[in-house]
């Protein structure tokens, strides 16, 4: 016979590797949004936008198209509110929209 003590009964990993991973989040304001992004803005802005960057509260937000991007300043202070609400806290003061350049294109060759 073994001296092996009994084993214990299997624990799930969900719980434990979200506490992990919560740890491993850099603490900063455009962290905590991309955290909250989709229900802060809806899943139809946030499949079409990503928040890139964050400076003094303003946040870059990065669009799939330019007309994205000029939509998204048009609904800046509900969006903003949303975060904020989404944060529960008014850290979000405005959004800085540009849309993504197109893939395939560079300066200079040809």
């Amino acid at each position: 016979m073994s001296d092996r003590a009994p084993r214990k009964a299997l624990r799930p990993l969900g719980p434990g590797m979200r506490s992990f991973t919560a740890g491993l989040a850099p603490l900063t304001l455009l962290a905590e949004v991309q955290a909250v992004w989709e229900r802060g803005v809806g899943p139809a802005v946030a499949a079409r936008a990503t928040p890139t960057a964050e400076r003094g509260g303003i946040l870059t937000v990065t669009c799939e198209a330019a007309v994205w991007a000029q939509e998204l300043d048009l609904m800046g202070p509900e969006l903003v509110a949303g975060l904020n609400a989404a944060l529960g806290a008014d850290r979000v003061k405005g959004l800085r929209c540009q849309a993504a350049p197109a893939r395939g294109w560079s300066r200079g060759s040809g």
